[in-house]
């Protein structure tokens, strides 16, 4: 309500459009997903596994179903249209999962409020929130920067190189699901430190996979894109940089969680989140899109670092030597990739393959125990 009465300055913000209806549907957006993510939570914590899938599947698929009935119904092509579809699917999906878990948060508005559990609730989340707030500019402000830095078209460009590396994303989300509730059982009950740190060495296999197959294929891209976006197989590499070194870094950043020390937390976001604010100022008016990739791809090794280290401090050392030789040679072939791809191309192609076939000398064993698995269909940890 504060925002929507400083004379629509979401609409502004956002779309540059003075309206006070794309304000109050944004508005609306934003409260139906916040409300969402709480009621999701309950799904998740009942161990209900399927309606937890659902929750995050269903906005996305009723954005889809909505944005197809315009294309088949023929409605107008404008940002309204767009915003509404959005607000939509969002609103929809909080109804129906506020109505399929009433039973849960009736009980909790009539229970009583234990202040001394609050406070230590308080002292813990505080700085969570903050960290969450330097967490969002992390991943946020590049596009907000690019769009005032540079122009729509580079913002185009990034964008859709975001949305083919989002593909990394369900990996990402898919492991934080399963690892944050394991993990932390593991931590409670003061064993299986082994595991901790084999699952960390799986991640980091497949963060390597990943990398190195995008930047031997993300030629592929083209063929199913306009000419107007071939550069966007050169900025795909950085722009994976988000998802995959964020999953790494869920493997190391266990310490702080266990030791109930946010403020490390929030700290390691913030200063995430300042590199990144200074790389995307200095680089962006260079290098438009490529250069907000770099920038983001970096700001999230300095994250992965930070997290690793305050988590060890916190509570007990890992063996980090090769996740750190690794992840910076990543980060410095998906850099070299943004800017210079096209004149080092085949050289790059080359770096690419010398980095996969090395997981054959360095991570030979973690292939060959999940060769093993694989073939005795036993997939436990």
């Amino acid at each position: 309500m504060l925002c929507i009465s400083f004379d629509n300055v979401i609409s502004l913000w956002l779309f540059e459009i003075d309206s006070l209806l794309l304000s109050l549907l944004v508005a609306a957006a934003v409260l139906s997903a916040f409300l969402s993510r709480f009621i999701s939570l309950i799904l998740r914590m009942n161990e209900q596994g399927l309606a937890y899938s659902m929750s995050q599947l269903l906005p996305k698929l009723l954005l889809i179903l909505i944005i197809g009935g315009y294309v088949v119904f023929s409605v107008s092509k404008n940002i309204t249209n767009l915003v509404l579809a959005n607000v939509s699917a969002t609103l929809f999906v909080c109804v129906i999962y506020a109505w399929n878990t009433r039973s849960e948060w009736l009980l909790g508005l009539k229970e009583s409020i234990d202040y001394s559990y609050l406070k230590s609730l308080v002292s813990f989340g505080l700085p969570l929130i903050f960290g969450g707030l330097a967490f969002w500019g992390l991943t946020a402000t590049d596009k907000i920067l690019l769009k005032e830095l540079s122009d729509f078209e580079q913002l185009g460009l990034y964008s859709v190189a975001v949305s083919f590396a989002a593909a990394a994303t369900i990996f990402q989300s898919v492991f934080s699901t399963i690892w944050a509730p394991m993990v932390y059982k593991w931590a409670a009950a003061g064993e299986n430190f082994d595991k901790i740190y084999k699952v960390n060495r799986y991640v980091l296999l497949a963060v390597i996979v990943l990398f190195c197959l995008a930047g031997l294929f993300s030629w592929v891209v083209t063929l199913i894109l306009p000419s107007n976006y071939n550069d966007v197989q050169w900025i795909l590499i950085p722009c994976l940089g988000f998802p995959l070194l964020y999953t790494l870094s869920e493997t190391t950043v266990v310490g702080i969680g266990v030791t109930r020390r946010s403020g490390f937390a929030m700290l390691a976001a913030a200063l995430a989140f300042i590199i990144n604010l200074f790389g995307n100022w200095w680089l962006i008016p260079k290098w438009g899109a490529a250069g907000v990739a770099v920038s983001t791809c970096v700001s999230f090794w300095f994250f992965f670092l930070l997290r690793t280290e305050f988590a060890i401090y916190l509570w007990r050392p890992i063996p980090r030597f090769m996740l750190y030789a690794y992840t910076s040679l990543l980060v410095i072939g998906a850099v070299i990739n943004s800017i210079y791809g096209e004149v080092y191309a085949i050289e790059l192609k080359v770096f690419w393959l010398i980095m996969l076939c090395s997981i054959f000398v360095f991570l030979k064993d973690e292939i060959l125990e999940i060769k093993n698995r694989f073939f005795s269909h036993n997939f436990k940890i």
